[in-house]
This record gives C-alpha cells, sequence and structure tokens, in this order.
C-alpha cells in the first residue's frame, strides 16, 4: 500500500466522516492520527513529521490575523441584538414598499448593509426571516420567491467584508502562498493578507448584490403577481429622519471598519477591535446594551470562537499527516499534467469546491481543501487575491446549496409549516445561478478582484 494511495484514501474517509455527522473538530485530529498510526505500522509515514506539531499549534495561538475572528463575532451578535436590522427594514420597506418588489428590494438592500456590518450569515438569515418573511407571505409574496430572496441575501455575509470567511482564507493562502513561493525557489517570499482580500472581494461583493436586484427586477416586471406591492395603509410614511437615524448608524460603523482598512490606518484586526467597539456604543445608543444583553454576546462569541480555533487545530494535524503521505506532491503532478494548466487546475479545483459545498460546510472546506490545493495553484502562478475571492464566491454558494446547505437550515428554522421545503429549495436556485454566474465574470474578468488592491498599493 502506497504513500500516495494512502493521501488519497485519508481525504476520501474523512469527508464521508463528516458527511454522518460526526464533530468536525474531532474527526479531523481523529481520523488523521488514526492513519498516521497505521502509515508508521505499514512504513508509508514518518512519524517525526510530528515533529513539527507543536510549533504549528503555537503559531495558531500566536497567530494576530486569527484575533479578529472573535472581534468580528462579537460586532456580529450584538448588532444582531441591537435592533439595527429591524429599524432598517422598516425604513426600507417604507421606502419602496409602493413599488412591486418593493419589500424584496428592502430585504436584498437591509441584507447588503447587514452583511457589510455583521457578517454572520444565520444572524441575517433569522432576523431578515421572522422580520420579512410574514409580511411577504401575507401580502401575496410567492412563497418560493420570498424564501429565495431572504436565504440568498442572508449569504451575502460571505463575500461582502469584514467577512469571517475571508478572514480564515486570509490566513490559510497566507502560508499557502509561502509555500508555493519557497517551491519555486523564492527566498523571500511576498505576502498576502485578510486586508488584501477584503479590499478584493469589495467590488465583486457590489456587483453581486446588483446582479441580486437586477433579478428582484426583472421578475417585479414579468411576474407583477408574484411580488406585489403593498399597499399605502400598511406602508405608511417615511420621514427623513427616520431614514437618516436607521442609515446613519450601519453606515458610521462600516465606514470605520471597512475605511480604515481600506485607507491602510488599520489592520483587519485592529478594525475589528473597533467594530467591536462600535457595535457596543450602537446598542447601547440603542438602549439595548445592558449586562444580561452583554453575558448573552459574550457566551455566543465564545462558542463560535471556540469551533472555529478547535477545528483549525484538527485541520492542522490533518494537514501534516496529509503533507506526510506525500499527498501534496501527489496533487502537484496531477495537476500538472492536466491539458491547459493553470486553467484548467483551477477549473478543477472549483467544481471540486462547489460539489464538496453540497455535503460539507464553508469552514470544512477551508481548513481541508484549501490548504491541500492552495499551494499547488499558487506555484503555477495563480494570483493569491483573485484565488482567495473566487474561492470566497464559491464557498458563498455552498449555504445555498440543498441538501445541507446552512441558510436553508436557518431559514426552515423560522419559516411557517405552510410553506414546504421544496419552496424553499425551488426558490434559492436562481440565486445560485446567479452565483455561478459571478463566478464566471470574475473568472472573465479577474480584473473585478485585482484591480483595486492595485490601484491601492496592495
Amino acid at each position: 500500500m502506497g504513500a500516495e494511495f494512502m493521501a488519497v484514501l485519508l481525504f476520501i474517509c474523512l469527508c464521508l466522516t463528516l458527511m454522518a455527522g460526526f464533530p468536525v473538530a474531532f474527526t479531523l485530529g481523529g481520523v488523521s492520527l488514526l492513519f498516521a498510526a497505521i502509515g508508521s505500522l505499514t512504513g508509508t509515514f514518518e512519524p517525526s513529521f510530528f515533529g513539527a506539531l507543536p510549533s504549528r499549534l503555537f503559531g495558531t495561538m500566536n497567530n494576530q490575523t486569527l484575533l479578529a475572528v472573535p472581534l468580528f463575532v462579537f460586532m456580529g451578535v450584538m448588532l444582531e441584538k441591537s435592533r439595527i436590522a429591524e429599524d432598517l427594514l422598516d425604513a426600507m420597506s417604507r421606502l419602496f414598499g409602493g413599488l412591486r418588489g418593493g419589500l424584496a428590494i428592502s430585504v436584498c438592500l437591509v441584507g447588503a448593509l447587514l452583511a457589510a456590518s455583521t457578517g454572520i450569515v444565520g444572524a441575517t438569515v433569522v432576523t431578515l426571516g421572522l422580520l420579512a418573511l410574514p409580511t411577504m407571505l401575507r401580502r401575496g409574496y410567492d412563497p418560493a420567491l420570498a424564501t429565495g430572496t431572504l436565504a440568498a441575501t442572508g449569504t451575502l455575509g460571505q463575500i461582502i467584508p469584514p467577512s469571517i470567511v475571508l478572514v480564515l482564507l486570509g490566513d490559510v493562502l497566507s502560508s499557502a502562498y509561502q509555500q508555493a513561493q519557497l517551491r519555486m525557489g523564492i527566498f523571500s517570499p511576498k505576502t498576502v493578507t485578510v486586508g488584501d482580500l477584503f479590499i478584493g472581494a469589495l467590488l465583486p461583493g457590489l456587483v453581486l448584490v446588483g446582479l441580486y436586484l437586477a433579478y428582484l427586477v426583472g421578475m417585479a416586471i414579468f411576474r407583477p403577481k408574484a411580488l406585489p406591492a403593498l399597499p399605502p395603509e400598511e406602508r405608511g410614511q417615511v420621514s427623513v429622519v427616520q431614514l437618516l437615524t436607521s442609515l446613519v448608524p450601519p453606515l458610521l460603523l462600516i465606514m470605520s471598519v471597512l475605511g480604515s482598512i481600506l485607507a491602510g490606518i488599520a489592520t483587519p484586526t485592529e478594525a475589528a477591535a473597533v467594530g467591536a467597539l462600535g457595535a457596543g456604543i450602537l446598542a447601547a445608543f440603542k438602549r439595548q446594551l445592558n449586562l444580561q444583553r452583554l453575558r448573552e454576546v459574550a457566551y455566543a462569541t465564545t462558542e463560535i470562537s471556540a469551533m472555529v480555533f478547535l477545528i483549525l487545530i484538527g485541520a492542522s494535524i490533518f494537514s501534516l499527516v496529509f503533507r506526510g503521505f506525500g499527498g501534496e506532491d501527489l496533487i502537484h503532478d496531477v495537476f500538472a499534467q492536466l491539458p491547459g494548466g493553470a486553467f484548467t487546475a483551477t477549473l478543477l479545483v472549483m467544481l471540486v469546491i462547489f460539489l464538496l459545498g453540497f455535503i460539507l460546510d464553508f469552514i470544512e472546506i477551508t481548513f481541508v481543501v484549501v490548504p491541500i490545493v492552495g499551494p499547488v495553484l499558487l506555484a503555477m502562478g495563480i494570483d493569491p487575491i483573485w484565488l482567495g475571492v473566487m474561492i470566497a464566491l464559491n464557498l458563498q454558494t455552498s449555504f445555498l446549496t440543498p441538501p445541507f446547505g446552512f441558510s436553508l437550515f436557518y431559514l426552515r428554522s423560522v419559516t411557517p409549516s405552510s410553506v414546504p421545503t421544496a419552496a424553499i429549495y425551488r426558490g434559492v436556485l436562481p440565486f445560485i445561478a446567479i452565483q455561478i454566474l459571478m463566478l464566471a465574470i470574475a473568472a472573465i474578468w479577474p480584473g473585478l478582484i485585482t484591480w483595486l488592491p492595485a490601484t491601492l498599493g496592495r
């Protein structure tokens, strides 16, 4: 039994075990250690590889970039509980409610603002579902279209910065980029940062919002009965003061976080700290901050952050064992033999990530697949910022693809039983197609991703 065969078998067994529903972090570490033990007995794995494990784990604990994860999570959870979404949606629905599809357009715009403020998909989907779905169904919106809009809009937090996905991808790709340059004989390697990915993802994120809005406007024109306007007595009037009161606080928060990164004043970690403080100030301003709420936010932040870091530790063990079996060299040889070179290799990786999105979540794919293929693709000359944003766009679809799309689960939990699950699945299909279209646009015009970082000197 060859070492390379063991590497392939390790990856297959890991995916099957994750599909069976076992805890991700323990599965990553446990399956990898089991294969390492078998490899040691069969002579296909050298146990001395584990000598690098303590330094890897210590490096994870001291990684300043990853400090942004709990800070952005804190910011998102705090904003979720400060009723910003409720005020925004109320103001937007009053503004656009008189138009056919106005409520769906309002949901999309509010979702984009929340994505740039929180970056947490679950909180956005559940909040928008609770606030908007009852009204949309009551006013005669097509259930599939209503639920599809809500589920897809909630995923915008995965691509519009600040995004937890981009933070994790930035850390993984930074390591992969250094490995790729060392493989090419470059011993003073360049770096790619989370800030680079934030800047690169900004324009594609805005274009994606524009595509969502174009689809909703098109549906309002060609299927007006599916997106009726709200009657005047229900939408009321929105005053300039109400609109500004709803819009200005989240916009100020977005400007303080993203603006400081774009201007080069702060790193993403420092900007995350500003965002966490700003979210607390907004909650206090809206009289939504007390000791009990602060305790709830801290508990949720600790729980999510602990999950991410535990998965990262398990992924470090998997990466080490996979490399010990020669898996990275195997991937490099396979990609090198593909016709079409880097284009075909990138297309294959994107297809694999898309298909894995049906059965695995974005954290698993980020920590398992990207460390394997990242160094190989980057060594073939792929731009690291372009690759990172393309993977983020691809991972975004994993939240919508049945049967395990997380947005579908989140929305199902707040959707009345009168709306069948099949309607939710049917509703997200056009948005999945839009996301694939966005991937194609970014592939055909890579400057959409790389232009802004290059302009800002990244």
